[in-house]
């Protein structure tokens, strides 16, 4: 069969609500050379009548079992024949010209391994911010700078098959290989930016200084509240980078130490909102006069852990600038 320009992986668990939006903003884009891989990971909804109303341009398969994302995001994967992999969350949304756009700088530049593009995130009735307002991307060879501030979403992202597929060895599983695989199987709130980092390292990116992408949040923010999670993977992502790369730590220096601190103030978050305040300035005391947010969060630590939601919102509500 005629191989397609790009394959656009959709992985879908009980997404009927906001499913035929995001589909109806996949079929509007002015570029028409796609496949879609739509991978049902054991939806109970209507979500697999909704995919397979689209026609034979969406191939769709069905998991005999429910996985976590980063393996049904490699499952999808090894089902697609496109140049290039872009991914659409099921509850997200394109603006029609993103696909070409992205493939044009691909087109361009035989060095670009992953193209993005701004986006807006909303809740379904109104716009609440511009990602690319929080953190401002920069072209090109850019590893240490994404690792400073991540500014690519996962339904913004375009990446070249040579690219992911220099992220693992011939004969290995997906999640493993010579540069750790695809999207590693082991992390579970992670496995998008590790895959961006390790493409970064080998590759230049580029990106449309455009909002072509719509990221649908729901409820609540609840990233504090897997703050303990998101030390264990970031302190992971950091033992991987140094068995990857040799002379990481010597070259890198700098990121090592970002990524130390990074993983402190995450166990510490996690700990005083359990109600370990000791604990919880003891994590980040080394560090806690390097920043605002480091001497904020130490003083915000003295509160009682019933108050963390109320602390969050205040923080998740300071200016980008604040919070790093």
């Amino acid at each position: 069969m005629t191989r397609p320009a790009v394959s656009v992986i959709m992985n879908c668990l009980n997404s009927a609500r906001d499913l035929r939006a995001a589909l109806d903003s996949l079929m509007a884009q002015t570029l028409e050379d796609f496949e879609v891989i739509f991978w049902d990971n054991g939806s109970t909804d209507q979500s697999a009548a909704i995919a397979q109303s689209y026609g034979a341009r969406l191939r769709y398969f069905r998991g005999a079992v429910t996985v976590p994302l980063g393996a049904a995001r490699n499952l999808a994967l090894a089902q697609a024949r496109g140049r290039y992999l872009a991914f659409l969350d099921c509850d997200d949304l394109w603006r029609p010209q993103k696909l070409e756009k992205q493939t044009a700088l691909f087109e361009a530049n035989p060095r670009v391994g992953l193209v993005c593009t701004d986006t807006e995130i909303f809740d379904g009735r109104r716009v609440l911010k511009r990602l690319f307002a929080e953190a401002a991307p920069v072209r090109g060879s850019v590893f240490g700078q994404l690792m400073e501030r991540q500014w690519i979403s996962m339904s913004s992202a375009v990446i070249r098959r040579e690219a992911l597929a220099g992220l693992a060895s011939d004969g290995c599983p997906p999640g493993e290989g010579r540069n750790g695989g695809w999207f590693d199987e082991s992390l579970t709130v992670c496995e998008e930016a590790d895959v961006f980092y390790r493409i970064a390292h080998d590759w230049e990116l580029d990106f449309v200084d455009q909002p072509l992408t719509l990221w649908r949040v729901h409820g609540a923010n609840t990233t504090f509240r897997k703050f303990g999670r998101f030390a264990d993977e970031t302190l992971r992502i950091l033992d991987k980078h140094c068995r990857l790369y040799p002379g990481y730590a010597q070259e890198h220096a700098d990121l090592v130490a970002l990524l130390s601190r990074r993983a402190a103030f995450q166990k510490a978050v996690a700990l005083w909102r359990e109600g370990r305040n000791a604990e919880a300035r003891a994590a980040i005391g080394p560090w806690r006069n390097f920043s605002r947010k480091y001497r904020l969060f130490w003083w915000a630590s003295f509160l009682p852990g019933c108050l963390f939601d109320v602390a969050a919102r205040v923080y998740f509500a300071l200016p980008a600038g604040l919070r790093r």
